[in-house]
């Protein structure tokens, strides 16, 4: 019998991914549970690399929620189905993973290094936020519009969108200090406020052309060979890059 690809908590795990969230809080408490059972999946080790990019996108998803209960979207039902969308594809990614059936190349890259001890915490995260981001975005982006009935150029919901980015650039510091062990933290110290203005602006970066490649697909969303060709590229694409992350001489760097 082939070993559970979550290990003893695989039953748990997937009883959580049975069902989909209907609000942002439902996405926090998933991505919540799924954190100790993450956690727990490696007995050895009190921390993995999917577990190091749930808390990520956690912290990240539960700001957002905080920010939504506060009004500060102008469209809250595009950005409340925008993060559904958004989370069920990484949920139904773990769920294709769990089941053995096929999963996305941008995912299996991070699901395969589950038990790796030699993965560092920040490229791990790093490696989730470029899958999720690069691959899913523009789907979920995709079926968001397609259900609101409205589309890329909603200037309304392009602000809610870029507003993301501002989450981010106050997340990000704390978050990735917190992958840092002490000598990292010491060379961070040194360069100062550089690496998060880097961090800061790839990651803007990247959702703008996420974005991008949404509205570049729209036109054609009907076209089912098109956009299965764009889902293999952009599903290559993005394993490449999180292959680079999560390789030994991108650790060094880390």
């Amino acid at each position: 019998m082939p070993e559970l690809r979550w290990g003893h908590v695989h039953d748990d795990i997937m009883a959580i991914l049975s069902h989909r969230p209907t609000d942002v809080a439902g996405v926090v408490e998933d991505l919540d549970a799924l954190q100790d059972l993450l956690n727990a999946a490696t007995p050895d080790d009190d921390a993995n690399p999917v577990a190091d990019f749930n808390h990520l996108y956690w912290v990240i998803t539960k700001t957002i929620q905080e920010r939504l209960d506060a009004g500060a979207f102008s469209d809250p039902d595009f950005l409340t189905l925008l993060d559904i969308e958004f989370a069920e594809r990484y949920f139904e990614a773990m769920r294709c993973w769990g089941r053995r059936s096929e999963t996305p190349m941008a995912w299996q890259v991070l699901f395969r290094r589950l038990r790796d001890e030699s993965v560092r915490s920040l490229p791990s995260a790093a490696a989730g936020v470029n899958a999720h981001i690069n691959y899913d975005l523009p789907f979920a982006l995709l079926n968001t519009w397609a259900k609101l009935g409205s589309g890329p150029d909603n200037e309304e919901q392009h602000r809610d969108y870029q507003h993301i980015n501002e989450i981010f650039f106050d997340r990000i510091p704390e978050l990735r200090r917190s992958y840092l062990n002490a000598w990292q933290i010491c060379v961070d110290r040194l360069n100062g406020n550089l690496d998060d203005w880097y961090q800061n602006h790839l990651v803007e970066f990247t959702r703008d052309v996420a974005w991008r490649d949404a509205t570049r697909m729209w036109p054609c969303r009907d076209d089912a060979e098109f956009m299965d060709r764009e889902r293999v590229r952009l599903d290559r694409h993005t394993a490449f890059i999180g292959w680079a992350l999560l390789s030994p001489a991108a650790s060094l760097l880390q």
